[in-house]
């Protein structure tokens, strides 16, 4: 975004979470250009920077934090301390956005909850994301991603059928909730952001882990809420559409995404099967559901017989969707991801580079990701108090106390 003016340019935000779901917020708002100042603890700094290995050479930075920090600076500050409490609250009065993901009621004892912060800040847009919200008979407790997967139902529905092979219920190969929080955060922010252009008043936004899984099982939620009848794990296959799965070949898994009749037509000429496509039973999308059973067998049987790449050649060619399941090396060396440019090397003041993964938003054809990396520990500390107006002095005694 060098050539126009970022979005959010001029918005400033003050991040006090942690972890993933409000550092992916953050990082997404400094991706279209607000200053994301992080706020952390003296010495230790974010969960994530000790969540490793793997670490980003000569440097000690984990990889885990590196995902969901980049564009921000980091400011130090104790905020169990009287002085660390007066920093952060002269830092909030003049920022647009504030972001927390402290138990409910955790930041009332320091004088940093939504009502002190008002007070002070009558424009602040306070967001809170917490496992169970403000108001829940869960409030008082923690939430983790992968504990919300399960109680929020997608575990139920991720993994095979418990009388298949390797049954059970399987949590999703990365923290989908917390990831998925983050952005309804942001989405939130940005409308109160719009919002508050007319009245000029903040708001306190409360998102948690728990009622983003519950909004975001979709379909699935529907099928439930229409029939009363619990969606099952299917593995790989679909609830509502057949074939939609992954299919052994002669020397790999070809996915299959078959979304109409028509298609299905064209698949079953392409696997030289051109019957299963006119019989009754597996003409309809709807037929294929209900005769799920006889005909999936038949079509793993024809998938057998040819490899991977025939297959993706002739399905391609008639227009059938299908892809392969690539390993992250793969994903990384196909020709679409390196077209869009979603490895981003950014310079690291210690390991010289850190790749990335760029932000997938592009605005009138350019990436909105942030050119900044991810910050080191108190890295802009003193620049940050210094446009607060703390002066060397007050700094140093600051840091001799160990409040910075």
């Amino acid at each position: 975004m060098s050539e126009t003016p970022a979005p959010l340019k001029g918005v400033k935000v003050l991040d006090l979470s942690r972890v993933l779901a409000g550092p992916w917020c953050g990082q997404t708002l400094a991706d279209l250009g607000a200053e994301v100042i992080k706020i952390e603890r003296p010495g230790l700094g974010d969960d994530t920077r000790q969540w490793g290995p793997p670490w980003l050479a000569d440097s000690g930075e984990s990889a885990y934090y590196l995902c969901a920090n980049r564009g921000k600076r980091s400011v130090t500050v104790d905020m169990a301390k009287p002085e660390g409490q007066a920093l952060i609250k002269e830092l909030a009065r003049s920022a647009d956005v504030l972001l927390e993901n402290f138990k409910v009621g955790g930041l009332s004892k320091y004088g940093l909850d939504f009502e002190s912060l008002k007070a002070i800040n009558p424009g602040l847009i306070y967001c809170s994301i917490t496992g169970f919200g403000q108001q829940s008979p869960y409030a008082h407790r923690a939430g983790y991603d992968f504990m919300i997967q399960a109680m929020g139902g997608l575990m139920s529905l991720t993994g095979q059928p418990d009388d298949a092979p390797g049954g059970g219920p399987v949590k999703v190969g990365v923290a989908i909730t917390d990831l998925f929080t983050g952005l309804y955060a942001s989405n939130a922010i940005l409308a109160a952001l719009h919002a508050r252009r007319d009245s000029g008043q903040g708001c306190h936004i409360d998102l948690s882990l728990m009622d983003v899984q519950v909004g975001v099982l979709a379909n699935q939620a529907s099928n439930y809420l229409t029939t009363g009848q619990a969606p099952k794990r299917l593995g790989n296959a679909h609830p509502n559409i057949v074939p939609y799965q992954a299919f052994a070949t002669r020397d790999g898994h070809i996915i299959v995404a078959v979304g109409n009749d028509a298609q299905f037509q064209r698949f079953c000429q392409v696997i030289g099967q051109p019957a299963l496509g006119d019989d009754p039973r597996f003409a309809t999308n709807g037929a294929r559901v209900a005769h799920r059973e006889v005909l999936v067998p038949l079509l793993e049987a024809a998938m057998t017989e040819a490899t991977l790449d025939e297959w993706l050649t002739a399905l391609e060619a008639a227009g059938v969707p299908c892809g392969p399941i690539n390993t992250l090396d793969r994903v990384f060396d196909d020709a679409h991801v390196k077209a869009r440019g979603l490895k981003q090397t950014l310079p690291h003041p210690q390991a010289g580079s850190v790749d990335l993964v760029a932000n997938p938003v592009r605005i009138d054809g350019r990436q909105v990701s942030s050119q900044m990396p991810p910050p080191l520990l108190g890295e802009h500390t003193q620049s940050v108090l210094e446009e607060i107006g703390i002066t060397q002095d007050q700094r140093l005694a600051l840091q001799k106390a160990g409040i910075i």
